[in-house]
């Protein structure tokens, strides 16, 4: 793919080439996800200020979840949570995933194969220069993470999350309000 000519205006121009022909590839084969329930944040239920979000939420949270930081690769202890339950938005509690759909996918984040239904709304991003498809709480708009097609059966997706925009509630354990 990457050809060498000998001459640097050249190798520059080539690699652009090779790299639009790449990202063009990408874009045709990225996998086609639905637009669930809104495109972008424009259709958020909760509109809080970040200075809001940011009165409620734990720093590292709020980096998270408002200005679509990531945390370490296995910093999250709900990497390792095996418990029934749900996993709600840390920012305004809606239920996001039930465990029944967590699996290990080794990556270092919790990872789902699928989201309860309604629950987060999705948009394509660029911050890589390769297209990911991010998904965030369809309530609020918070960041949770990247949904990827490399997942298990039977939807073959993985819902990567962050472990600091989610927490878990266990089965038997009432569900926390949801933030007004």
């Amino acid at each position: 793919m990457f050809k060498s000519t000998g001459n640097p205006a050249m190798n520059r121009r080539d690699l652009l080439k090779d790299l639009s022909r790449l990202a063009s590839l990408t874009l045709l084969s990225a996998p086609a996800f639905s637009a669930s329930t809104d495109a972008g944040r424009g259709g958020v239920e909760l509109k809080k200020s970040k200075k809001e979000w940011q009165a409620i939420l734990p720093a590292a949270s709020y980096r998270v979840l408002f200005e679509e930081d990531t945390e370490p690769p296995g910093s999250s202890p709900l990497n390792q949570e095996k418990r029934k339950g749900i996993f709600v938005c840390a920012a305004c509690k809606l239920p996001l995933f039930d465990s029944a759909h967590k699996f290990d996918s080794g990556t270092g984040w919790p990872s789902f194969w699928q989201p309860l239904e309604g629950a987060v709304g999705r948009k394509r991003d660029f911050r890589l220069l390769l297209p990911r498809t991010e998904y965030h709480c369809r309530r609020c708009g918070g960041h949770q993470g990247h949904v990827f097609d490399d997942g298990p059966a039977p939807t073959g997706l993985r819902y990567c999350n962050n472990g600091l925009a989610l927490s878990f509630i266990p089965a038997g354990q009432a569900l926390p309000p949801l933030v007004t």
